[in-house]
């Protein structure tokens, strides 16, 4: 499993990703499922997955083959004109890795090979923008309505962020609340788990503002955790006390 979430705020995007894929309890890698590319002062691009791994490698691989080689595809990330038509065309290659994987493993593939892909990003001269792509390749723009989207193991850090979103805070606001919402997530569920990748990009900067990964030992990461727990055992005993006399 994986936990992705996408964020949008005035000031930019904020990203963040964990790192773990298993199958099965004694069988836990780390591969990185935040993913970038960017032509500086023209745009950048950022994809991040969840889903079957081979599924989401293959896309990758071949967004990859696609930016290098521009001259040998009808369009790629780096010349398509606005962001809409770079979740388009994901859409379509997310749409088409699935279909050729379950066709090639027949009925043992059905269901089996399934993704999804959190697309963000900004183009020069348009606003940032952020999508959710589904496996059958369609997708949902993020607005003022759905302000952010998460992917894979969803549940447990959905109400932190429902809670403490403003779409005028800051980064680093920003960034604590997504950490908050990973580290409940991590409380949780063994499917997820560190190191995080996470990446912020300012309006117009056309390249990642702030990146980094977040390993298991990392200082501020431990704070935020502990403190949260603490804050939320302090919140737990302030709330009225229920009275089995109460009607």
């Amino acid at each position: 499993m994986t936990y992705c979430v996408g964020m949008v705020l005035d000031r930019g995007l904020v990203l963040m990703s964990d790192t773990r894929t298993n199958s099965g309890v004694d069988n836990i890698s780390v591969f990185g499922k935040m993913f970038h590319w960017s032509v500086p002062g023209e745009r950048i691009i950022t994809v991040m997955t969840a889903g079957n791994l081979a599924t989401t490698q293959s896309v990758v691989s071949q967004l990859e083959e696609r930016t290098k080689a521009p001259d040998e595809r009808d369009i790629t990330l780096l010349e398509a004109p606005t962001m809409f038509q770079v979740a388009t065309e994901i859409g379509r290659l997310l749409r088409s890795t699935i279909a050729s994987q379950q066709d090639a493993n027949g009925n043992g593939g059905k269901g089996r090979f399934t993704a999804s892909i959190i697309v963000a990003g900004q183009i020069a001269g348009m606003e940032p923008r952020l999508f959710m792509i589904y496996p059958e390749g369609n997708f949902i723009e993020a607005g003022s309505d759905t302000p952010f989207f998460q992917i894979g193991e969803t549940k447990y850090g959905r109400p932190i962020i429902l809670r403490g979103y403003d779409r005028e805070m800051g980064f680093e606001d920003a960034v604590k609340l997504l950490m908050v919402s990973f580290d409940s997530t991590l409380k949780a569920n063994l499917s997820v788990g560190m190191p995080l990748d996470l990446m912020v990009i300012a309006r117009d900067d056309f390249a990642p503002t702030h990146q980094r990964r977040i390993q298991p030992d990392d200082a501020y990461f431990s704070a935020i955790s502990a403190g949260w727990g603490d804050a939320l055992k302090q919140a737990f005993h302030a709330l009225p006390s229920y009275d089995f006399d109460t009607p």
